[in-house]
């Protein structure tokens, strides 16, 4: 499958609940992956890089992954906790699914991830990292392949730090992302808390929050707000005159290619933290990169980097069993191995089945062709793991 026939099935809206097996393949009996992903909703455009990327993983290899012929489903649980679980339940139960990934928002994780490990499947997240799954509740069939959700607003926290503000604003909505979130940035802050707020999941109107914002009079803000949440607040955040007067460290979700070009100028100077940018340097992530461009049109984000690295991971165990899903012992360690060039680059996994990786700074900036980009500026944190991985008892 090239990359542009598998763009014409995106268009044509053949993916939602659709089976992704070309005919060449029945050779083979191909293996399973279900992916239950956020395609509707302000944050339904990091459901569709997750798909995208991991869909041209596949286009890559015509129809396999490892040489292991596969066939993949994909619905929209609509940001739906309850809707994610019964998608993973008539995958499990009517496909057979022997992988359920693609999961984005948190609360849908915690609801959906118990129903795959209690069937014996493996959950393979390109996203959503929950403590809850990190410590003592880790499983051996649950990976994590973009980061444990502490951690990356760890990164958050240690480059505020870095940079020497010493009176932080911090909010996020009130679900089990946002809380790690500001927890995480919490244990790497040493600064004052200026005010700490939990918002609601897709909330559109800040203008409580940015009251309490302008009172409290921080050195800076930190928020985590993916998606269209992220938007909506940095739109009313320059509005309101705050760019001029109170910077903003954020985590990766919060300063990404879609919320840049939403926000044109207004996001210059945004300084953000990420184990991921399009402009890392290494063969993996130029050809990653430039196939994205090719395939869809658009700059991929870190979300697309993450389902990009995902299908590679599972392609690398797939290939290690010859797609015997039989074997599960050996695709266990062979995901534990993960034996990938991931475009992000070093990558690793900790005890708890969560990434050691590296953390880097970024500013956006224009580049020479006068376009608004994330530019790498430095490396925060070295082969970062998580809080919780001692707990992790496997």
């Amino acid at each position: 499958m090239s990359f542009s026939s598998a763009r014409g099935l995106l268009a044509a809206g053949l993916l939602l609940g659709a089976s992704l097996l070309p005919a060449a393949a029945v050779a083979q009996q191909p293996v399973t992956i279900g992916m239950v992903t956020t395609l509707s909703t302000s944050g339904g455009y990091l459901g569709q890089d997750v798909r995208d990327a991991f869909l041209m993983a596949i286009a890559e290899e015509d129809g396999k992954l490892g040489g292991v012929p596969v066939r993949l489903l994909v619905e929209d649980d609509g940001l739906k906790p309850a809707d994610g679980r019964q998608i993973v339940e008539r995958f499990l139960k009517r496909d057979n699914a022997d992988i359920v990934t693609g999961v984005i928002f948190s609360n849908v994780a915690v609801a959906v991830a118990p129903s795959v490990l209690a069937a014996g499947k493996f959950y393979i997240s390109p996203n959503a990292g929950p403590s809850d799954f990190a410590g003592e509740k880790c499983d051996p069939n649950y990976f994590v392949v973009s980061w444990q959700n502490d951690s990356l607003h760890e990164a958050a926290g240690a480059y505020a730090q870095e940079l020497g503000y010493g009176n932080a604003f911090i909010l996020a909505p009130n679900y089990p992302a946002g809380r790690d979130a500001l927890t995480g940035f919490k244990r790497f802050f040493k600064g004052n808390i200026a005010g700490e707020i939990y918002t609601k999941l897709g909330q559109k109107d800040y203008a409580a929050e940015l009251a309490q914002i302008r009172a409290a009079n921080p050195d800076m803000v930190f928020h985590f707000l993916p998606g269209g949440m992220g938007i909506d607040f940095m739109k009313q955040y320059v509005a309101g005159g705050f760019r001029e007067t109170t910077p903003l460290v954020v985590s990766a979700p919060s300063m990404d290619t879609r919320i840049m070009g939403a926000l044109g100028d207004a996001a210059l100077g945004v300084r953000s933290a990420s184990h991921w940018n399009s402009d890392f340097d290494n063969p993996a992530n130029r050809a990653f990169v430039e196939g994205f461009e090719a395939a869809y049109g658009r700059t991929p984000t870190a979300y697309a980097a993450q389902g990009y690295d995902t299908a590679k991971l599972i392609a690398s165990a797939l290939r290690a069993v010859d797609g015997d899903m039989s074997r599960q012992a050996d695709f266990r360690a062979a995901l534990k191995r993960a034996e990938f060039d991931a475009v992000r680059g070093g990558f690793a996994f900790g005890a708890n089945n969560h990434p050691v990786q590296d953390w880097y700074s970024l500013v956006v900036e224009k580049n020479a062709a006068g376009e608004t980009v994330n530019r790498t500026t430095g490396k925060v944190l070295e082969k970062h793991g998580d809080a919780y991985a001692a707990q992790c008892r496997m």
